[in-house]
């Protein structure tokens, strides 16, 4: 299915404000309030709407540490790659997940509460994976940009 302006503008408000109600959505696109939840259930059913969420500040929670890890698996690691790609499923210090094209076979985006939280993840989780061969963390400094939008 394309999307025409009107479910455009529809995902555009849903991304900036998930808590809008369907009427102030209608509203702002020029709908009815009928016509307006269609579109959003439709949306919601064609997968371009995954969930909705509440977005946290992570210093307020004591995260104050984000790494990207770069993880190597061994040349035999390779054959346990689904395994690695569940197991950091159930790692909730991980936010993210990609494997990658490169030197490198996964990027994995860490949040932890300092140093101390990191090192544990990295010896207890990471490393004691037999087939983890290298991880190199890149340890964020300022935060610039943060968003969950995207450009639509």
């Amino acid at each position: 299915m394309s999307l025409n302006q009107v479910d455009r503008q529809i995902l555009a408000l849903i991304q900036k404000d998930a808590s809008l109600s369907t009427a102030e959505i209608a509203d702002q696109v020029g709908l009815s309030q009928s016509p307006c939840w269609r579109r959003i259930s439709r949306l919601e059913q064609e997968g371009y709407i995954k969930g909705k969420v509440a977005i946290l500040e992570p210093k307020k929670l004591g995260f104050d540490m984000l790494v990207y890890a770069h993880v190597r698996l061994s040349s035999h690691g390779r054959s346990q790659l689904a395994e690695f790609e569940e197991l950091i499923q159930s790692y909730d210090e991980v936010t993210e997940c990609y494997t990658m094209a490169g030197t490198m076979d996964f990027m994995l985006r860490i949040i932890s509460k300092g140093i101390e939280g990191y090192e544990h993840f990295v010896r207890d989780k990471l490393l004691s994976l037999d087939y983890v061969q290298e991880v190199h963390s890149n340890v964020t400094m300022t935060c610039v940009k943060r968003t969950t939008s995207l450009p639509i």
